[in-house]
């Protein structure tokens, strides 16, 4: 945490407003995460931690609504961390710069990994222990543990971690060749945690922003590279070792998560026009009828996962454009619309890290509460988050009151 000294001689008299519009935006995401895992677990899509198939048709509906999530929400994730993180490198130099990082980010993991993990994967666990008494086997918690693992939802911090590492590679490599250019804009500065709120920053001067061409030319880039990477990394697949849940997305996370970097430097944030906001929403919601398409058109059929099908290829064209759109979308309505705080939305930004951190344990509580309840698919996900999004925050706002807690959440 930035002391108050150290925040004052970091912003300038004549520093702008920090970010909020970002920090709301960030929220919002965070928001995103919630109601995209309470969906799973009423989809045909069998991939939390607590599952009721659909039995109904409305399940569709949420297996539509997930595919349109994916295609951007945590790309627009890696996107808003990227910003923050020259500023952060520059202010505090590389050893503290990585330790705080490891701190922020590390031991959030570490507590998911020990903590939380067995928690909400308590359930599973008894199913296989009994299935495997059936069989007159015995399974310790241990062994199940090691061969179900995953990172869950912290995965984003571990990818995080490694693009930061990458990051701090990449600066050293260039030292000397660069430097900081003179007449480049100050990047805005934050705490390292992907999802708190911001330490008081400048926000830089006006640059001008991408215009047409670079956008239309780095989608079509990003759905090309996309559309390779997913001959190998078809959607669905895990990735071997690490157990990201949604590798087949890593080349839009990396490309975002680099865009913000540049994007700070650079001044782009306030540079973006309303038209150019207007046309990314635009285009965004034309790609999103197109994943609908593709998605229905396949009528249960695998063609658009990948294996460098022409309808894979159409799919990453898709993803990419709803992508890059909607994050020009939201960061220009964020900016115009919601570029304040008051006492609720401060209090949801700052807890909003921890909600990310606590929300599966909330989700799978719930759903197990909610297991008699009987109700299409669409209603019980409604339930789900009307109870499952207030309880996040104030578990959250719990967590965040333990002993030094705040230092890392």
């Amino acid at each position: 945490m930035t002391r108050p000294m150290d925040r004052a001689a970091a912003v300038p008299p004549t520093a702008r407003p920090r970010l909020l519009y970002v920090d709301n935006l960030r929220t919002a995401l965070t928001l995103l995460v919630v109601l995209h895992h309470a969906a799973i677990a009423y989809s045909n899509i069998p991939r939390w931690y607590y599952v009721e198939t659909a039995a109904d048709p409305s399940g569709t509906l949420l297996d539509v609504l997930l595919l349109l999530n994916q295609a951007f929400f945590m790309g627009t994730f890696f996107l808003v961390s990227g910003l923050f993180v020259p500023g952060s490198h520059d202010r505090k130099g590389t050893g503290r710069f990585l330790g705080e990082r490891l701190l922020r980010l590390g031991v959030p993991l570490l507590v998911w990994l020990l903590l939380l993990r067995p928690l909400v994967t308590f359930g599973a666990y008894a199913e296989a222990r009994d299935a495997a008494a059936r069989q007159g086997a015995e399974l310790p918690y241990w062994q199940y543990y090691l061969h179900s693992f995953t990172p869950g939802p912290m995965w984003f911090v571990e990818v995080l971690l490694v693009f930061s590492a990458l990051y701090v590679l990449w600066r050293h490599l260039a030292a000397g060749k660069e430097g900081h250019a003179s007449g480049t804009a100050p990047a805005p500065t934050s705490s390292p945690a992907p999802t708190s709120s911001p330490a008081p920053a400048s926000s830089p001067a006006p640059g001008r922003a991408p215009g047409a061409v670079a956008i239309v030319g780095f989608t079509l880039g990003l759905a090309l590279v996309t559309y390779l990477w997913r001959i190998v990394m078809p959607m669905g697949d895990p990735l071997p070792v690490l157990d990201l849940p949604t590798p087949a997305y890593l080349p839009q996370y990396a490309a975002l998560f680099a865009v913000g970097l540049v994007a700070a430097r650079r001044g782009w944030l306030e540079g973006l026009s309303r038209r150019t906001g207007r046309t990314g929403s635009a285009a965004a919601a034309v790609a999103a009828v197109g994943i609908v398409l593709l998605a229905v058109g396949s009528a249960g059929g695998t063609a658009f996962l990948g294996h460098g099908t022409w309808q894979s290829l159409a799919m990453a064209a898709c993803e990419s454009t709803l992508a890059v759109g909607i994050g020009l979308g939201l960061l220009v309505l964020f900016r115009e619309r919601l570029g304040h705080q008051g006492r609720r939305l401060r209090f949801l930004s700052t807890h909003a890290y921890a909600v990310y951190l606590v929300h599966p344990v909330v989700l799978v509580a719930l759903g197990h509460a909610l297991s008699g309840v009987q109700a299409p698919a669409v209603a019980k996900f409604a339930l789900l988050a009307v109870l499952a999004v207030p309880l996040c925050w104030a578990l959250a706002f719990a967590v965040r009151a333990l002993p030094g807690a705040r230092k890392v959440l």
